[in-house]
């Protein structure tokens, strides 16, 4: 008992100040200080949840800006098994899923013809990626602009306003945003306003 009563105090005190006070502290200071970003950055219109700022969505849609495949199961972008496919860069299940994707971007916009952006046809470590590069959203632009009848001018000025740039100009990539570059884009009127876009 000499040992056991000092081993199990010290055991509940550090499991209360670990499991309980600990977290308590830290949540009410992330909801005090940062509760937008405390909540999952999410998006929301009207009190309906759209999505999140830092989840992927996927889409085939050829009037929307089209994200990073993801190597998530069973479904894309599932944000509770986050991970690569940890394919490596000769597999042949991996290659074969590169070569589809092309594919299906060449179909979605057969008049062009320049190369494929790599981060449009190939996943994120995390698999849940929810930003592209600003040369994966303006090889897009041509696409969204015809479906859309908007003006090119119009779609890359977007793409531009969601452009975040590395931070302090070192560290790390320019980056858009799917998400809110895709959900601002249904707030632009088509040049041709007879030709409305189809919305999923």
């Amino acid at each position: 008992m000499k040992y056991i009563r000092p081993a199990l105090t010290l055991f509940i005190l550090m499991t209360l100040i670990t499991g309980l006070v600990y977290p308590l502290i830290v949540t009410a200071v992330a909801q005090a200080a940062f509760p937008h970003a405390a909540n999952g950055s999410l998006i929301t219109d009207h009190g309906k949840i759209l999505g999140s700022t830092l989840i992927g969505q996927p889409t085939d849609s050829p009037e929307y800006f089209w994200s990073r495949p993801s190597g998530t199961s069973p479904y894309p972008d599932n944000a509770t098994a986050s991970g690569g496919s940890n394919l490596g860069p000769t597999n042949k299940a991996l290659l074969d899923a590169i070569k589809g994707r092309v594919d299906a971007l060449k179909k979605a916009d057969p008049g062009q013809t320049g190369p494929v952006p790599t981060d449009l046809v190939t996943a994120s470590a995390s698999g849940v990626d929810p930003h592209i590069s600003p040369e994966a959203a303006q090889y897009q632009a041509a696409r969204i602009a015809r479906v859309r009848h908007l003006a090119p001018d119009q779609v890359s000025l977007l793409i531009k306003k969601h452009t975040a740039d590395s931070l302090l100009g070192v560290f790390g990539e320019a980056v858009v945003n799917v998400l809110e570059l895709n959900l601002d884009l249904d707030r632009l009127k088509p040049a041709d306003t007879s030709a409305q876009p189809v919305h999923n």
